[in-house]
């Protein structure tokens, strides 16, 4: 089949990969280069781990995920893993740290639990009076990003997939499975695929109601002297407890010291507008962080990056079929994990079209 993917983020750049594997002729467009760094997939490094709330179904799909960043590296002929584990903090009874944990538990997976102390003896960033306890699981770490982008897209043009980077999608006709870019060129093809990320109600208008792009910003900081260490070979940490909703990722790869945080973001359906970053934003987000990191004042601001998400209300993966074209999104930040993944399922969908099955993977259903 001629197949056009549309938006090469991981998810884009992930079904683009697995189509072709499978003998598709496909044609992929993005907006800007590869990587894009406009886009959520652009940045340096994203968190891998298996940590989901009890209940919720993507810890375990995180088996597959696993797999299917095997079989890409193997494609690579290298991997943009850094298995360096990770951890979280919780500062509150029933915080989001805590029902992590009780995920980790649920699912029988490795996880050790550190009282106060311990954590600061372990990791001296911590400040033990701010936190009731903290735990690290050694499965997880930091995916380079970047690293993926540039070497997925070699790979496509190695291997015939036409990549048409800087090329923007105006429209597209889900009934005709062809694309219009910008320019007015109409490209016609047996199916498409969107997975546009922040951008896709750009093109589909009446997806706003299922997903909300949302502006947000992430921090680059350079730690305190006395600190530095620790950090560089510290887990990566999902949740630092409380209503920080904070997430850091040590320098990892070619990507620095990173904090940032669902406090700091906002409806922003325009996701080229206000991409800017704003006085003092750095500061602010590094600020939401104290309690529990000690000295956060001494971190000095080296880089504030802004990012554009789509988020559904239940925080679940969102799919949805017209005619012949497939919608997309492996949202509300925790997508990028499954990227791999995302390809492989929606490849495999192309070829018997399960819709409900494909459905029920991308929601963690069963």
């Amino acid at each position: 089949m001629r197949i056009s993917v549309v938006g090469a983020g991981i998810a884009g750049l992930s079904v683009a990969w697995a189509l072709s594997k499978r003998g598709h002729q496909v044609m992929l467009f993005e907006q800007g280069p590869v990587p894009n760094p406009m886009g959520a997939s652009g940045d340096h490094h994203r968190i891998i781990r298996r940590a989901y709330g009890a209940g919720s179904g993507y810890g375990a799909a995180i088996s597959e995920a696993y797999e299917a960043w095997n079989e890409l590296w193997a494609d690579l002929g290298r991997s943009h893993l850094d298995p360096r584990g990770f951890m979280a903090v919780s500062r509150e009874p029933g915080d989001e740290a805590e029902d992590y944990l009780n995920g980790l538990r649920e699912g029988g997976w490795p996880c050790e639990v550190l009282d106060p102390g311990a954590a600061a003896e372990r990791w001296p960033f911590l400040d033990p009076d701010t936190i009731r306890y903290a735990f690290h699981s050694p499965e997880g770490g930091a995916l380079l990003s970047r690293r993926i982008a540039f070497d997925m897209a070699a790979w496509m043009q190695a291997n015939g997939v036409m990549l048409r980077q800087n090329m923007k999608v105006a429209e597209v006709d889900p009934a005709h499975a062809t694309v219009t870019t910008e320019d007015g060129r109409r490209i016609e093809a047996d199916y498409v695929v969107v997975t546009a990320g922040a951008w896709v109600t750009k093109l589909f208008p009446d997806l706003a109601t299922d997903l909300t792009a949302y502006r947000t910003a992430v921090v680059y900081l350079d730690p305190p002297a006395h600190l530095k260490d620790a950090w560089a070979g510290a887990p990566v940490i999902l949740d630092v407890g409380g209503e920080t909703d904070g997430y850091i990722l040590p320098p990892s790869g070619d990507g620095g010291l990173k904090f940032g945080s669902g406090l700091h973001k906002r409806p922003n359906a325009d996701a080229d507008a206000n991409r800017e970053p704003e006085e003092g934003e750095g500061e602010i987000v590094r600020d939401l962080f104290a309690p529990p990191m000690r000295d956060i004042g001494q971190y000095r601001v080296l880089d504030v990056v802004t990012c554009a998400y789509t988020f559904t209300p239940d925080e679940r993966f969102f799919v949805r079929e017209q005619d012949n074209c497939l919608v997309v999104s492996a949202c509300s930040g925790h997508g990028y994990k499954f990227g791999a993944a995302v390809g492989r399922r929606v490849a495999d969908f192309v070829a018997v079209r399960d819709f409900a099955a494909l459905r029920a993977w991308m929601r963690a259903e069963g």
